[in-house]
């Protein structure tokens, strides 16, 4: 039959750090011979230009298979890593149909898991019906080849080498709610199996029971329940199978082995489960099976399936479902246009662009119904129900790129998380499938939907999403609702603070207390956001007492703490029940110290103060020693001498090491806005040498992502540093400006406006600063342009230089912006 394109990975080769392996050896781009009648993609195509292994190695937890934007459905590898999959898994254990991306706990996805074989099953064989054991995807998972290996928006190829007939060409494909997987049998083969898995998932995802049932000569339909993310409770992923053909034979398998010819089965309590299919392919090698999935019920993953999956009555040909999602991707990637830049440049940024857009995940079936978290069935109709919100990661930065260019999507993103609030009793912090994980700590939701609002995507449902984010402020949630809230509210609401309790009981894996010294200092982030969205509706008392609180950084900011080795004095310092600040045993405290901060120290953590840069600027000691800790903070100085080499050597590495750290870390979400901390005091310079650095970190190759990508956290990330924009202080619509990496970027907004972003001679090859900006020609002397004037489109023009600007562009005090909850003068 005819063969699809061909495509050879490109790798760029950089330089080696501690947990920044470069390849053995980069692999030349190839595009190989179409089949008869297809034609060659366009020059700078973004559907090629994106490498789906980036971020696969290293714990960016990315995964490389197929996916549509905001898919439900996703077909992916599963190895031995955590997650699911890593770049040097040395097996294939199968292929999942549910994944999240980037997330950094375990138990995301992977239900299931379809392998082609060629093995004989019987007593005896390699699959013996004798022993459930040779059944088991962790023994009979395949080797698999690089080489050759495709990983496009849409599409995925992998050469499976583990068979003794010979290779098996494995390819997949995926829509919004249904996929395709074709597999290519070897030469000299009569037959092919494919093994269809619903008893393991993930190499962490407990598959608590599943059902299977054989459907005709073929296809298969069952249900999968998992106890998913970080321990968390149980739901239920119901799919549907179909061959392109009849299957010869087919079997069950359970704890007691194999069942030839069995057709209808279900297990629980982690036990071996699922069901095989032999066909003939003597004659037709290739095997298509089009699958679909559903968080609601059987009928629902049916539906999918017929209304995606399914043309004239019959399943949809691979090649033409590849086709739709990869054009589907193109009318999405093309939406974002950029001129300038090295291929590895165009790569990196298109990449970024595509895993900030796989998430969060469509929810509702093709007929709008989803299970809410109240576990009933709701439906949404004439919009879009979203799941899976990762809101501590993404509430700084991939939410704010989403209301930009994709505004009817941040318009049912805010849509689905107040029918969580109807359906759950409270808000969520991070919401898996259908319901609240609580993990993370602070209070993420208040800024994530307060930027859903000044960015316009709460029009008409302003007051409804108040009243819900005000509860949230100012309460607790009931006892039996499963969403924790603040729960250091209690001592919040009363001293300013959140106390430091390790022995606060949860509802599951995080709580505030347990890490008070950050909560402290998140629920202030979120207090002054909602502060802004307070005023605007005219809720002049809230708006007042909510400003306030956005300073009760300051209940928390120790002036005596002092870093024992560099000297600086005044730092976050978690305070204990009754108000003492916290201690070790010996009495002492260093701000490197983990204790009472979530994946982090003070010195990370003393940043996110950015709504309050005056305050905080004094309690530093003013302007100057700011500036001085920054510089510290940041190691300055080794950046201007080696930003690459600095960016890797001098900030934090690992993607895990949180503590006892004093620098940077951009792996991980709590200082991901500190650059721009020297822009808040007047040295936009400086912001300038740290982006360069930290673009560095950014690369094309599968470790490509610093840290876990956190769905699309870190892309959208460095999309905005690469841009020219930057969202640092929630609620304000404010955009920082810095120098972008391209000489020109393209935005269409979603409502028919374009925002074009101009920097003649811009490179990512050394450090530019700003010299000078304009707004549609008129002067901007300010280093900030609000999103009011931002969104009816036009033409933002940067002049660069290799020195920073001689009139102090962006220096004054006039041009900086107004901190939203500085105290009044």
């Amino acid at each position: 039959m005819a063969r699809t394109p061909v495509r050879h990975r490109r790798f760029s080769v950089f330089p080696a750090a501690a947990t920044l392996r470069p390849l053995a050896a980069a692999v030349c781009l190839t595009l190989m011979a179409f089949a008869a009648g297809a034609t060659a993609p366009a020059a700078n195509d973004p559907v090629r230009e994106v490498n789906t292994f980036i971020g696969s190695k290293d714990d960016g937890n990315t995964f490389p298979g197929a996916s549509a934007p905001f898919g439900l459905i996703q077909v992916s590898p599963i190895g031995e890593h955590y997650t699911g999959w890593r770049y040097d898994d040395p097996k294939i254990r199968g292929f999942g149909h549910s994944f999240i991306s980037g997330a950094g706990c375990w138990e995301q996805g992977g239900q299931l898991s379809v392998l082609p074989t060629t093995g004989a099953i019987g007593p005896g064989q390699r699959f013996d019906t004798k022993a459930s054991k040779s059944f088991d995807h962790k023994a009979y998972g395949s080797a698999y080849s690089h080489d050759g290996e495709v990983g496009e928006a849409g599409y995925y190829k992998v050469r499976l080498t583990g068979e003794a007939a010979g290779p098996i060409d494995a390819e997949a494909t995926a829509l919004t709610r249904a996929a395709a997987e074709r597999y290519t049998f070897p030469a000299g083969a009569k037959q092919g199996t494919i093994l269809v898995n619903t008893g393991q998932a993930n190499e962490r995802h407990l598959v608590v029971g599943s059902t299977v049932d054989v459907v005709g000569d073929r296809a298969v339909e069952g249900r999968i329940t998992t106890k998913s993310f970080c321990g968390g409770q149980q739901y239920t992923t119901w799919f549907r199978m179909e061959f392109d053909r009849p299957f010869a034979s087919h079997g069950t398998w359970d704890e007691t082995g194999g069942h030839p010819g069995g057709k209808s089965s279900m297990q629980g309590d982690t036990r071996p489960h699922g069901a095989w299919f032999t066909f003939d392919t003597g004659k037709d090698r290739a095997v298509t099976a089009i699958s679909a999935i559903s968080h609601v019920d059987i009928e629902g993953a049916r539906r999918n399936l017929r209304e995606e999956g399914s043309r004239g009555g019959k399943p949809l040909a691979f090649d033409a479902m590849r086709k739709q999602a990869q054009d589907a991707w193109r009318k999405e990637l093309n939406s974002v246009r950029v001129t300038g830049g090295s291929d590895d440049d165009r790569t990196v940024f298109y990449t970024a662009l595509y895993h900030s857009l796989l998430q969060p995940l469509t929810g509702s079936d093709s007929d709008g119904r989803y299970r809410g978290y109240d576990t009933r069935i709701h439906k949404a109709e004439g919009w879009t129900y979203y799941e899976y919100f990762s809101l501590w990661d993404t509430y700084r930065s991939q939410n704010q790129l989403l209301a930009m260019l994709r505004p009817q999507r941040a318009r049912d993103i805010g849509q689905s998380l107040l029918k969580i609030h109807e359906q759950n009793g409270w808000l969520p912090r991070w919401g898996y499938a259908n319901f609240d994980s609580n993990v993370m700590t602070g209070d993420p939701v208040t800024p994530f939907m307060v930027d859903l609002w000044r960015f316009g995507a709460l029009d008409g449902r302003e007051q409804q999403a108040y009243a819900a984010l005000r509860e949230n402020a100012y309460g607790l949630p009931p006892a039996l609702v499963r969403s924790q809230g603040r729960a250091g509210n209690p001592s919040y609401l009363k001293d300013g603070f959140v106390q430091y309790d390790r022995a606060f009981p949860a509802k599951s894996m995080d709580v505030d207390p347990h890490h008070g010294g950050s909560s402290t200092l998140e629920y202030a982030l979120g207090d002054c956001a909602l502060s802004q969205m307070a005023q605007a509706l005219g809720k002049s008392d809230d708006a007042a007492t909510l400003r306030e609180r956005g300073r009760n950084w300051t209940k928390v900011w120790d002036q005596n703490a002092t870093d024992p080795e560099l000297g600086f004095r005044g730092f976050p310092r978690p305070r204990i029940d009754g108000g003492a600040f916290y201690a070790e045993t010996d009495g002492s405290y260093n701000p490197r110290s983990q204790h009472g901060f979530h994946e982090g120290t003070a010195w990370q953590y003393q940043w996110l103060t950015q709504q309050d840069v005056p305050g905080v600027v004094a309690a530093m000691g003013g302007a100057e020693q700011a500036g001085k800790r920054l510089d510290a903070f940041f190691a300055y100085d080794a950046l201007l001498a080696d930003p690459a080499g600095a960016a890797r050597k001098q900030w934090v590495v690992g993607p895990y090491s949180y503590y006892n750290q004093y620098r940077y870390n951009p792996n991980n979400e709590p200082d991901l806005h500190s650059p721009w901390m020297y822009t808040l005091i007047g040295q936009p310079w400086k912001t300038a040498t740290v982006l360069r650095a930290a673009q560095t970190l950014f690369t094309n190759a599968p470790n490509g992502v610093t840290g876990n990508d956190d769905l699309g956290t870190m892309s959208a990330w460095y999309l905005f540093s690469a841009i020219g924009l930057y969202p640092a202080v929630p609620g304000t619509g404010e955009l920082l400006l810095h120098a972008p990496r391209f000489e020109q970027v393209e935005m269409d907004l979603g409502n028919g406006k374009t925002l074009r972003i101009q920097a003649p001679g811009a490179s990512g090859q050394g450090v530019q600063y700003v010299q000078g900006a304009s707004f549609d020609g008129k002067a901007q002397d300010k280093v900030w342009l609000d999103w009011s004037a931002l969104r009816g489109g036009g033409t933002l023009r940067f002049e660069l230089g290799a020195q920073p600007a001689a009139n102090g562009w962006g220096t004054q005090a006039a041009a900086l912006p107004v901190s939203a909850c500085a105290a009044p003068k």
